[in-house]
């Protein structure tokens, strides 16, 4: 097993630089905004955002399109039980009315037999 290596201040230092080159040898070997390569990246990126923006409208279009019809079907479905609750009214209407003439019809014919009774009772009495 090898021993702790003790070091001192001047290899601490000499690593730290040599650490420190390293760094800056990385960076300045980093491609820049005119190579090739990185403006391929940056077109695929812009074809992908491209993409992602076309599906987002798409997705938004479709959004609207199902909330406009969704709007359709409740206006049309409240024109039908509108429609609905105003034959329901017409109907009662009519009931009311053919009920009021039966009652009516029945009230004549009830008045013609009591006058019946009447005269005939008169034509007794004389």
């Amino acid at each position: 097993m090898k021993s702790f290596k003790e070091t001192g201040f001047a290899d601490r230092m000499n690593t730290a630089g040599s650490a420190r080159k390293a760094m800056v040898e990385r960076v300045l070997a980093r491609p820049g905004p005119n190579d090739p390569a990185f403006l391929e990246r940056q077109a695929a990126r812009q074809a992908v955002q491209a993409a992602r923006d076309v599906r987002a409208a798409e997705r938004k279009a479709a959004r609207e399109a199902a909330e406009a019809a969704e709007k359709e079907a409740r206006r049309l479905a409240a024109i039908a039980a509108e429609e609905e609750r105003v034959a329901r009214a017409a109907e009662e209407a009519r009931l009311a009315a053919e009920e009021s003439v039966r009652a009516a019809a029945l009230e004549a014919e009830r008045k013609a037999a009591r006058d019946a009774r009447y005269a005939a009772r008169k034509a007794r009495q004389r």
